[in-house]
């Protein structure tokens, strides 16, 4: 993180005796991922330039437990997911925010059984919510008439309904909104859920991010947006793949509002 991010840990604001109206919820990608920091960076600067009252867990955040658990791993998720929740309970945390819908639908719906139950935002929605309040105003051009196709994440879209919020997000943006042949209901995956980010391809003649790659540079988009770090690693790829970096650039919607609002 540069140095003109403010970013409070709840260690540090319980020290000061303060409680943030959100925790930010990092999640691996956006603490490890080098691609997906670029998107933890931008909702951040969103958040400072909204004033928004936030913090992080830092060094005390874990995984969710989301690989572990598809992977089949059920003993080691209740082992990642009772460590968050003591923390989180300990600090009382009431509304979490995440730009990675992985993160987002487990705590959100897994959390609970094991007794961490909590007001859970994806951050496409909690964009939204800025921008309706007139906390977040886009006043520039950077984006109008381009033509923008969102992929809808797996975790966001059918595992939890969320399909307008990005959606309304980018039409801030003034943006010719393309839709792909499967879109919303009956998006296709990119290909890296369910833990299969982490592991070989099994045999088949076509990886899945390609198949949805190239129904995505079927409309001929200028940018593909996301709203997942896993999507982006894997629509990233599809697209270099098919040698279209230079014609067709992958964002996260917060990195678009913040290219938008020059932060």
């Amino acid at each position: 993180m540069s140095n003109n991010l403010v970013v409070p840990t709840m260690a540090d604001m319980m020290a000061e005796g303060k409680q943030p109206d959100i925790l930010f919820w990092v999640g691996s990608a956006g603490s490890y991922d080098d691609r997906a920091k670029k998107i933890t960076r931008s909702f951040v600067k969103i958040l400072n330039e909204a004033n928004v009252n936030f913090a992080v867990l830092g060094t005390e955040e874990s995984c969710t437990g989301d690989a572990a658990k598809r992977a089949g791993n059920e003993f080691l998720f209740q082992m990642q997911a009772v460590t968050n929740i003591e923390i989180l309970n300990a600090y009382e945390i009431k509304k979490i925010v995440t730009a990675c819908p992985h993160s987002y639908n487990t705590i959100k719906n897994e959390y609970p059984s094991l007794g961490g139950s909590y007001e859970v935002l994806h951050h496409t929605q909690f964009l939204k919510h800025l921008i309706s309040e007139g906390k977040v105003k886009i006043q520039n051009d950077t984006f109008k008439g381009k033509r923008i196709t969102f992929h809808d994440p797996c975790y966001l879209g059918r595992a939890n309904d969320v399909y307008e919020a990005p959606r309304e997000v980018l039409k801030e943006l003034g943006v010719d909104l393309v839709e792909m042949k499967r879109n919303k209901r009956t998006s296709l995956c990119c290909g890296a859920g369910g833990a299969q980010m982490f592991k070989e391809a099994e045999k088949g003649n076509k990886e899945v991010n390609i198949e949805r790659t190239e129904e995505a540079l079927e409309i001929q988009p200028n940018i593909i947006a996301t709203g997942c770090p896993f999507c982006m690693t894997m629509m990233t790829d599809g697209v270099k793949l098919k040698e279209k970096s230079t014609e067709v650039q992958v964002f996260d919607l917060a990195e678009l509002i913040a290219q938008a609002k020059d932060l």
